[in-house]
């Protein structure tokens, strides 16, 4: 943990104009990830030695595939899209992402979340507000993330572990559809990742320095 300290005329740090910063690990394409706390155990298992591209390309082919074939009930296979994207794109969560390619691995991840969410939620004609909803605090959430690695305040460690991660929001949807209660799963969900999101996006820029003081580059690499 780093921080960044305003030193007064009479060279005394101000506490109040203390920012704590994360670093990001090896580089930002992590960071964008999103990974929650199942793909980050899977990436032990490999310890940073499979690419990540290939497996993330195969886990957004494969679910795409699934939501065709059958979204619209609980036995249709589209339910367990999660576990195989997690199961393919999982492992790769430990690789340092320095490929020339590897920076489309956040985008693709992106889009096999939100497919998938928005798939199921209208197959199971959960209201659209619900919908759009969970999928707002989910692009707002990736959004700052984004625009908080660029500024070097980097988002805590703790932040992908509590927000659930890309795999984690998909396997509750998916859990909800098989037992039957996609629009609760829905809105406690949107609940509860809007709270999350906005109260430590919040916190966290209230707390960086307001002027005078830029935020320190830690080293990570966009």
């Amino acid at each position: 943990m780093n921080s960044v300290n305003r030193v007064g005329p009479a060279g005394h740090e101000s506490a109040a104009n203390t920012v704590h910063m994360t670093r990001v690990p090896r580089s930002s394409v992590v960071t964008y990830r999103d990974d929650g706390v199942l793909a980050r155990g899977m990436g032990v298992l490999v310890a940073g030695q499979l690419p990540p591209l290939p497996p993330a390309i195969a886990g957004a082919f494969v679910t795409g595939v699934m939501l065709f074939l059958g979204v619209a009930g609980a036995d249709g296979p589209a339910v367990f899209a999660p576990a195989v994207a997690l199961m393919l794109a999982g492992p790769g969560s430990s690789h340092q992402h320095d490929g020339r390619l590897d920076w489309l691995v956040p985008p693709i991840l992106r889009l096999t979340e939100y497919g998938f969410i928005a798939c199921v939620g209208f197959a199971w004609d959960v209201p659209r507000f619900l919908v759009l909803a969970l999928l707002g605090a989910v692009l707002f959430h990736h959004y700052d993330v984004v625009y908080r690695c660029r500024q070097h305040v980097y988002p805590p460690a703790w932040l992908a572990s509590a927000g659930l991660g890309w795999e984690g929001r998909m396997l509750l949807i998916a859990m909800g559809a098989l037992l039957g209660v996609v629009t609760a799963v829905f809105v406690l969900a949107a609940l509860y990742l809007i709270a999350l999101f906005f109260w430590e996006s919040v916190t966290c820029w209230l707390a960086a320095p307001r002027s005078g003081v830029e935020a320190a580059d830690l080293g990570g690499q966009d």
